[in-house]
């Protein structure tokens, strides 16, 4: 089986579990993964950047995309810009390419 590639906003985090470095466009007309750019997972959301409801919508599109359960994703940081940072509390590498 060929070893996945791990991409390059995607690093292991201190002690357990995974950091996700995203930008975020919220209001988009669809929500889906828009590639990578300066090192972050470009996300595009349909949620408005209003009364913390992109922040919301970006852990349920990620834990989605990637078959995890919400809890297991949370905002680590960049609650109030699009620059963000999620942290997977999962053991196992997710497999990265469910955000393509």
């Amino acid at each position: 089986m060929p070893e996945r590639v791990r991409p390059v906003y995607a690093r292991r985090s201190v002690p357990a579990g995974w950091d996700l470095l995203i930008r975020v466009q919220p209001g988009a007309g669809k929500s889906e993964c828009a590639g990578e750019r300066e090192g972050r997972l470009r996300v595009r959301l349909t949620a408005p950047a209003v009364d913390n409801k992109a922040n919301e919508a970006l852990v349920a599109f990620v834990a989605g995309r990637l078959g995890l359960r919400s809890s297991r994703v949370r905002l680590a940081s960049g609650s109030a810009g699009r620059a963000k940072r999620l942290f997977l509390d999962v053991e196992e590498e997710p497999d990265w390419s469910l955000l393509a």
